[in-house]
C-alpha cells in the first residue's frame, strides 16, 4: 500500500482544503495531530487545527470500560469494524463511535465547546447563511449564541425547515438576534428525537425553552373495579401519586382514546365513563355491548378485554425492546425497557445481533425513566401502530 501510495506533498494541498473550518476528531488525537504538524512542517508550513480525541472522551462519558483501544471499544460497543487498522476502516469506525459519544453527552459539553472554540460559528451571523447548511433530516437541533451557549433545543422531522420557521417568525426576533451558530444531532427516530429533545431541555435548562421545561401531559386513563366486579376505565387529571395506564397531552385527547377503545375492545361506554345511562347503556341497545353495564356479562369474560387493553397501551412490569428507524438504510434505534422501566436508546447495524444483553446495555445512552418519558413512549406507540417491539426473554 505504501509503495503505491502519493507523496505527503502531493496530497497535502488537499488535506489543507478538507480539514480547513473544521475540528479532527481521531482516536489518540495528540499522536496523529503531530504527524500531520511534522510533515506540514517540512514543507515549510504551519498546519494549525482544533482537535478532539476519542479516547479521552471515552474515558469521561464512559469510564467503566475495561479497554479503550479503538478494537476493544468498538467490538465492546456493538460497533461493526471492516478493514480493521486500514485507513477507511478505522475511520469509519471511529466516526460510529464520536457519533455514540454525542449521544451519550447529555450535557452536550462536546458540541458547546466546539461551538465556543471554532471562530467560524462565532463569524455566521447571516442566518440564511446558517439555514442553507442545514440538512432536512429527523433530529434534535440546538440554537447557540456567541459564547456557543445553548439558548433553545428543538426536534423536527425536517430541521431545516424547523429552523427556516425560527429564522423567519417576526414573533421571534428576540430569539434570532441571539442566534450565533446551529448544530444538529441526527436521530432517525422521531421517538428519540422527542425524547432526547424533553430530557436535554430539562438538563440543560436553555432560556428560550421555558414553555417545555413542564410536563408533557395533563391527563391520565386509570382503571378501578366496581362493586360489581367490572374494571372501569375513566380519563382524569394526572396524579402523581397513583399510576396511570397511559397518558394523554389533553382530556379531548384522552376522550378519543376511549371512543376508538369501545370499538376496538367491544367495551361498555357506561363502564368506561362515556355513558351516563343509570341501567343499560345506549350500546346495548343496538347489540353492540355484550351487557356488562347490567350484569348480563360476567365480569371475568368483560375484565378480559380491558386487560387487553391495558396490556397493550402500559409497558407495567414488561421487559422490551422497541425498534425504530435509525440514521442510515443500515441501521435502526432500540429503547431498552426492563421491568416496565425505561432505561434509554441506542443504534446498532443491522448486519450485527443484540439478543446479547451485555452489548445491548453497552450500546445504550442511559435516560431517566419519568412520567414525561412514559408519556412520549405510549403517545407514539399509540399512533405509530407499525413500530416494533420485541419482548425480552
Amino acid at each position: 500500500m505504501l509503495r503505491t501510495a502519493p507523496k505527503f506533498y502531493e496530497v497535502a494541498k488537499r488535506i489543507v482544503e478538507i480539514t480547513e473550518d473544521c475540528i479532527i476528531v481521531a482516536h489518540n488525537s495528540e499522536f496523529d495531530y503531530r504527524i500531520l504538524r511534522t510533515e506540514f512542517s517540512r514543507l515549510g508550513f504551519e498546519f494549525k487545527r482544533k482537535t478532539l480525541c476519542t479516547v479521552q472522551l471515552s474515558q469521561e462519558i464512559m469510564p467503566e470500560q475495561e479497554s479503550y483501544s479503538l478494537g476493544k471499544l468498538t467490538r465492546a460497543l456493538g460497533i461493526p469494524v471492516s478493514d480493521r487498522h486500514r485507513a477507511s476502516g478505522d475511520a469509519i469506525a471511529t466516526v460510529k463511535l464520536f457519533k455514540l459519544l454525542l449521544a451519550k453527552d447529555v450535557k452536550k459539553t462536546i458540541i458547546q465547546d466546539a461551538v465556543k472554540a471554532e471562530p467560524t460559528y462565532k463569524m455566521a451571523t447571516n442566518l440564511k447563511t446558517i439555514i442553507d447548511e442545514l440538512p432536512s433530516i429527523t433530529g434534535v437541533y440546538y440554537l447557540h449564541d456567541t459564547y456557543g451557549k445553548v439558548i433553545y433545543i428543538g426536534k423536527s422531522k425536517n430541521i431545516r425547515n424547523r429552523v427556516n420557521q425560527h429564522f423567519t417568525n417576526p414573533k421571534s426576533k428576540k430569539l434570532q438576534n441571539k442566534v450565533a451558530a446551529v448544530t444538529y444531532e441526527a436521530t432517525g427516530s422521531e421517538l428519540v428525537a422527542l425524547l432526547k429533545e424533553s430530557a436535554e431541555i430539562k438538563q440543560n435548562k436553555p432560556s428560550f425553552n421555558r414553555a417545555k421545561r413542564q410536563s408533557v401531559f395533563t391527563h391520565a386513563l386509570y382503571s378501578f373495579t366496581d362493586e360489581h366486579g367490572y374494571l372501569n376505565l375513566k380519563i382524569d387529571d394526572a396524579d402523581g401519586r397513583k399510576k396511570p395506564i397511559t397518558t394523554f397531552s389533553n382530556k379531548q385527547n384522552g376522550k378519543q382514546f376511549l371512543i376508538s377503545a369501545v370499538e376496538t375492545y367491544n367495551l361498555c361506554p357506561k363502564l368506561v365513563g362515556l355513558g351516563s345511562d343509570k341501567t343499560k347503556c345506549f350500546q346495548y341497545q343496538t347489540n353492540k355491548c355484550e351487557g356488562a353495564c347490567i350484569q348480563e356479562e360476567s365480569p371475568s369474560d368483560y375484565n378480559l378485554r380491558v386487560q387487553e387493553l391495558i396490556f397493550k397501551n402500559s409497558y407495567n412490569n414488561q421487559d422490551l425492546m422497541i425498534i425504530d428507524k435509525g440514521r442510515a438504510l443500515d441501521e435502526r434505534s432500540v429503547l431498552l425497557i426492563e421491568n416496565g422501566v425505561f432505561k434509554g436508546y441506542g443504534y446498532y447495524n443491522l448486519n450485527f445481533q443484540i439478543t446479547n444483553k451485555k452489548v445491548l446495555e453497552s450500546i445504550i445512552t442511559p435516560m431517566e425513566d419519568t412520567r414525561d418519558t412514559q408519556h412520549i413512549i405510549q403517545n407514539y406507540l399509540r399512533k405509530n401502530k407499525q413500530i416494533k417491539t420485541i419482548p425480552l426473554s
